[in-house]
């Protein structure tokens, strides 16, 4: 629960830095994502974990990728891993499976884990969608970037622009024009499969 409790106050800083850093109000913020004002406070209090749609909502606001929310530091300050310090590890740039963090939508189960680190130039994260579980996401999540979605196991039904498309295990699909993008999974078993991201502009003027 402290990790948790730690995350959503990590991200509330971040999400907060982010919005005085171009100058917005909360009110401003919430008419450029669609979120609410109140979620936005709660969320920047570390008193709320957003669902991934929030999220989406927000990082598209911002010009930003999901992962450069989440996982950059908290206020743009450099705190991101950097190869060649530290442990072996650290020096050769190996980040090992069992220490590599992840996020968990409150909602639905939905969790996330960064193949890359922040400093790549493509992102590369590997989603775990339940059984039964769907998350949307908004055009704006997708507006500055580039999505090859491949999936490694189970079922996933993507509703692309209300139109449907199912993805086997092994099935990848590289989605174009921004559009509002549905991933669902309607079978009996958890399906996992890897985004990469091409960034786009890292932010709005």
């Amino acid at each position: 629960m402290s990790q948790i409790v730690d995350d959503d106050r990590l991200l509330g800083e971040r999400l907060q830095h982010l919005r005085t850093e171009r100058r917005w109000s909360l009110t401003e913020l919430a008419e450029e994502s669609g979120v609410s004002r109140a979620m936005i406070n709660r969320v920047e209090r570390g008193v709320s974990s957003p669902t991934a749609t929030i999220l989406g909502r927000l990082s598209g606001a911002f010009g930003m990728t999901i992962s450069q929310l989440l996982d950059e530091g908290p206020a743009g300050d450099g705190t991101e891993h950097q190869a060649g310090s530290g442990s072996p590890d650290d020096r050769a740039g190996v980040q090992r499976g069992a220490t590599a963090d992840h996020w968990t939508d409150p909602d639905t189960g939905y969790r996330r884990r960064p193949v890359s680190s922040a400093e790549f130039p493509v992102d590369v994260t590997e989603v775990v969608l339940p059984a039964g579980a769907h998350v949307t996401y908004p055009a704006s999540a997708y507006a500055f970037l580039r999505h090859c979605i491949w999936v490694v196991e189970g079922t996933l039904e993507l509703v692309v622009g209300g139109e449907t498309v199912v993805l086997e295990p092994g099935d990848r699909i590289e989605l174009g024009d921004p559009a509002e993008v549905t991933y669902r999974n309607a079978s009996a078993d958890a399906c996992r499969y890897v985004v990469v991201v091409a960034r786009g502009a890292r932010g709005r003027e």
